[in-house]
């Protein structure tokens, strides 16, 4: 008996993968969802992942990105795209943006209803990667605007706004360097191979045709004159052609044993060729000097993410940006700040250290035959003197080895009275989590400099090139490490009043940094809780990438860190909706909130009642 699913979602992706298979013209074409990000190698498509809620937005982007997927599937011949393929990075770019649209637009004439579908998918991706916000062409990926403009004029559709948005920066530059190429699109859309040199003219049309390489049909070309030329050379004289053509018919078996004496002789004399051309033309395996190998990413979340150089960033104790003496005086500042604010905050830690210790020492055992009276369970003793008394025992409960990492932004935007009271709680909660055998870590972030640092100055030596990535000097600041004990680090907390310390904030290489800490700790459990008050903000990196190059970066190192699951991922926002980039956040209005907002949200992570942390992961607002 099949036992039927109660997953609401089921039905539909099992509809969905038929008709994909159906769509992509392949039967043994395996469709699996997942939170990974979608994709397609060989005979396996991976597709975004339905939950039971089934909302609009998840069908819509999960039916559009298996239309497009079905669609290059059917309509893509990988042997074609790779001869004509350039070879120049943004060239390579263009040229796959415009296949995938002819793909969809040629699908799109036998099955219309795949249009709406993929606007959907098309809209979120331009959604989730900030085009409707930029405003300048240069801002605007080239080869997304190419991809868009091919399928505009073979659909005559007008695009989802962001994606639009795109395409309109760049459609009077593109119309001006190629417009007479982009009118021949819907002619030549049914034939890859024709398309594809329309692709390259198009590319060579906006400036990069030298990334191109050499044009494939020439070298065909090249290399059917050259066959033909060694056909004629070696054809025989119709003399000889006929005294052979005798021979073989006199003696097939002579003919056969010339033939391999012939064939003997040629490998002998290729043999012979490749020793006289040098020692150096073929070398013993394991010889051959190896290719250094390509440098590693700077981003496990996102491999594109650029970073023009490293040399200059920092990671640093907070000990060693400050002597001893002035961490003490800032120490002493800080505390003097903050003395209004101590009473409520320790309060609220002896509630958040009181819940921990509950659950770390009061667990019974009910039922036994001996132990302490369970006083609760008198009333059927009475009701029925025949029944036995029951006895209860005490045990320590299991607590799983956790470690906590508060991740404090240290930009300029927190200065005042938000960055005091982010360092009091941080050092009020470090205390109370070491109490109940917690460890805790401290770290912040911020940049060496404001508006670039030595990295810009790096580039503008080099001539500015374009699209550099991350142009700041990052400062990594340890204040307590999770195995120093709070009472040896307690002054670093105080370096945060520091003049000067507290500049701009890049959070998605932050976070990722934070990340990696804690995996190579050894605790069971992680939790890792970010304060902020803003997104990511450099402008010296701002200015010269496109306008949601760090938020980008943010979300999908967010992504990654809620979909590894290794870290449990928590934020909050001071005046600032963090909610739009992280899973489980709460924003607080007023910064006289922050420690509440702390010591609650610790408190329902720790909470053993799984209703008590589903109604506090619920919340998405504080005040």
């Amino acid at each position: 008996m099949t036992k039927l699913s109660d997953n609401p979602a089921d039905p539909f992706k099992k509809a969905l993968a038929e008709a994909t298979k159906t769509m992509a013209d392949d039967p043994e074409l395996t469709v699996t969802y997942s939170v990974d990000p979608p994709g397609m190698a060989g005979e396996t498509m991976r597709l975004p992942q339905v939950s039971r809620r089934m909302t609009r937005d998840e069908v819509l982007i999960a039916r559009g990105t298996a239309d497009a997927f079905a669609l290059r599937h059917r309509y893509h011949n990988a042997k074609v795209a790779a001869k004509y393929m350039p070879q120049g990075q943004m060239a390579r770019d263009l040229y796959e943006a415009m296949e995938t649209a002819r793909c969809e637009a040629v699908g799109a004439r036998d099955m219309p209803g795949t249009l709406g579908n993929i606007d959907a998918k098309i809209g979120a991706e331009a959604d989730r990667r900030g085009y409707g916000q930029i405003r300048q062409a240069q801002d605007a990926p080239l080869a997304q605007a190419a991809g868009y403009l091919v399928r505009h004029l073979a659909t005559g559709r007008r695009l989802p706004a962001g994606a639009q948005n795109v395409m309109d920066l760049w459609q009077p530059f593109m119309e001006q360097q190629a417009g007479g190429t982009f009118d021949h699109v819907k002619d030549v859309l049914a034939d890859q191979a024709a398309f594809a040199r329309l692709a390259r003219q198009v590319i060579r049309d906006l400036g990069y045709g030298d990334q191109l390489g050499d044009d494939p049909d020439l070298e065909d070309e090249s290399e059917g004159d050259d066959a033909a030329s060694e056909q004629e050379e070696e054809s025989p004289d119709s003399e000889e052609g006929e005294e052979q053509s005798e021979d073989a018919d006199a003696s097939p078996e002579q003919s056969q044993e010339e033939q391999d004496d012939t064939s003997q002789a040629e490998v002998s004399m290729d043999e012979l060729a490749d020793m006289e051309e040098g020692e150096e033309s073929e070398m013993p395996e394991g010889e051959a000097p190896l290719e250094p190998p390509p440098p590693p990413p700077h981003s496990d979340a996102d491999p594109n993410y650029t970073v023009y150089a490293t040399d200059f960033d920092e990671e640093i104790k907070a000990e060693d940006l400050a002597e001893p003496a002035e961490l003490e005086r800032l120490r002493a500042y800080l505390d003097q700040q903050l003395e209004p604010l101590k009473g409520a905050v320790s309060r609220l830690a002896n509630k958040l250290q009181r819940r921990l210790q509950a659950q770390q020492n009061r667990s019974w055992e009910f039922d036994r035959e001996e132990g302490i009276l369970d006083a609760g369970r008198l009333a059927r003793v009475v009701a029925n003197p025949t029944t036995p008394l029951s006895f209860k025992v005490e045990k320590d409960m299991e607590f799983r080895d956790t470690v906590v990492t508060l991740l404090l932004d240290n930009s300029g935007s927190m200065r005042g009275r938000p960055i005091s009271i982010a360092a009091i709680c941080a050092d009020v909660l470090a205390r109370t989590l070491e109490r109940c055998q917690v460890k805790a870590e401290i770290l912040g972030f911020t940049t060496r400099a404001w508006k670039g640092g030595q990295s810009r100055e790096k580039w503008l030596a080099a001539g500015r090139p374009q699209q550099p990535g991350r142009l700041n000097d990052l400062r990594h600041i340890i204040y307590k490490s999770a195995d120093a004990p709070w009472r040896r680090t307690r002054p670093n907390l105080g370096l945060m009043m520091k003049e000067g310390l507290l500049k701009e904030n890049i959070d998605g290489e932050a976070l990722e940094w934070a990340h990696r800490r804690m995996l190579g700790r050894p605790e069971q459990r992680k939790i890792l809780m970010v304060i902020s008050d803003g997104a990511p903000v450099d402008d010296s990196t701002l200015s010269v990438n496109p306008a949601n190059f760090l938020e980008k970066h943010l979300r999908d190192v967010i992504a990654m860190v809620e979909r590894r699951k290794a870290v449990e991922l928590i934020a909050i926002g001071i005046g600032h909706d963090v909610t739009r980039y992280y899973q489980r956040a709460v924003t607080i209005t007023d910064v006289e909130q922050l420690a509440g907002a702390m010591t609650e949200q610790l408190a329902s992570l720790f909470d053993s009642d799984p209703r008590a942390r589903a109604r506090f992961l619920g919340l998405r607002k504080a005040g």
